[in-house]
């Protein structure tokens, strides 16, 4: 028994959401509640959840905007990395150009780098990732191995670093000191599109093999 994760594809931008739960107890995580709160809630109750915490990668608004109306509908509160959680209550802002979204209410908790997330009988590893935005997180959770990468790391990409502050150096660093020190066949679970392994994307992903520099 270990822990389940089960991908939500949410909103206009195609977040994935992530419930991440504990096969045992049913006790879950909320990753990156990005919109589209309803469905959301579905399946939280199809797969019979009881929601312990709300964690976002980052404050941008593609991954908080079901924030107030997951922790409304199930008491949790939400999570942040400490250096973003001062941007939830203005993820329109911070998003450039797309102007949407809705503000989410302040986080309960602050999450630093290398502290643990107990979900049931399963712990995640907080890993500071900065760059992409800058308090961005990830959640390791070594059993498995797993990550989440929030936007830090996609497949065969890296999150944009020219939104609210955003650094592309910072980011290459995070993602080649704290991601790619993972073991190589460690899944990623990525703010957006398909999961990849650490492996491939050290092998492969084009912005941190080199040729991005």
């Amino acid at each position: 028994m270990g822990l389940a994760v089960r991908t939500l594809v949410v909103g206009r931008l195609e977040t994935n959401c992530y419930l991440a739960s504990c096969q045992e107890t049913k006790e879950a995580l909320v990753i990156d509640p990005g919109d589209d709160a309803d469905v959301i809630l579905g399946a939280i109750e199809q797969d019979r959840l009881t929601v312990r915490l709300i964690v976002d990668t980052h404050a941008h608004f593609d991954h908080v905007t079901a924030n107030a109306a997951i922790q409304k509908a199930t008491g949790a509160p939400i999570a942040i990395g400490r250096l973003d959680a001062g941007a939830l209550s203005r993820p329109v802002q911070i998003a450039g150009l797309l102007m949407m979204g809705a503000a989410s209410p302040p986080a309960n908790r602050l999450l630093d780098d290398n502290e643990e997330i107990v979900v049931g009988k399963q712990t995640l590893r907080v890993l500071f990732t900065p760059g992409h935005t800058p308090g961005g997180i990830s959640l390791y959770y070594a059993p498995a191995p797993l990550v989440f990468s929030g936007d830090s790391l996609f497949r065969m990409g890296i999150g944009r670093t020219d939104l609210w502050g955003g650094d592309y150096a910072t980011l290459i660093h995070s993602i080649r000191t704290r991601l790619f020190t993972l073991p190589d066949n460690t899944i990623v679970y990525p703010g957006h599109g398909p999961a990849t392994t650490i492996g491939e994307e050290k092998r492969t992903n084009p912005f941190v093999t080199g040729q991005g520099d």
